[in-house]
């Protein structure tokens, strides 16, 4: 499976850390994040990480930066991404088994190298559940559709 990684600034240290820890696990890594002492702006990155899994160059993205808002905002503008903001283990398991996400979105800030690589772990092992959730990212997915064509 083929991750693509990317921070801003803010998450430099734990993205690398992170980086290593997949490559370790066996996935191929995608490193689109800011180099070490560069500020950047999250939306950049964001989008090069989320147009990468909205192509299919990538099965999965991982973003961070001091919060996870803004990245998880910012990927979300990008049509087939449903990026999810996690927190915790519970959030990354009914991301994946009830919304399909395909890009995590994490907090720099507020987790440390052991909570993230648990919650990374977690998420790319749960399996989407389909079923009545199914119906639902369709219609998520819609959403996106319907907008998109009627944009001027």
């Amino acid at each position: 499976m083929r991750i693509a990684i990317g921070s801003d600034h803010r998450g430099v240290e734990k993205r690398a850390a992170l980086a290593q820890w997949l490559s370790r696990q066996g996935y191929e890594v995608d490193d689109c994040g800011a180099p070490a002492g560069v500020a950047c702006d999250y939306p950049d990155i964001a989008a090069d990480v989320a147009v990468r899994v909205s192509r299919h160059q990538a099965d999965r993205g991982i973003l961070m930066c001091g919060s996870g808002i803004g990245m998880s905002i910012a990927a979300n503008k990008i049509p087939g991404v449903r990026a999810a903001l996690v927190h915790d283990l519970h959030g990354a398991e009914f991301s994946r088994k009830h919304n399909d996400a395909n890009v995590l979105c994490l907090s720099a800030d507020q987790m440390d190298e052991t909570q993230m690589a648990a919650i990374v772990e977690l998420w790319l092992e749960s399996a989407f559940e389909g079923g009545r959730h199914a119906r639902r990212v369709e219609k998520i997915q819609q959403l996106e559709s319907s907008f998109s064509r009627n944009l001027p």
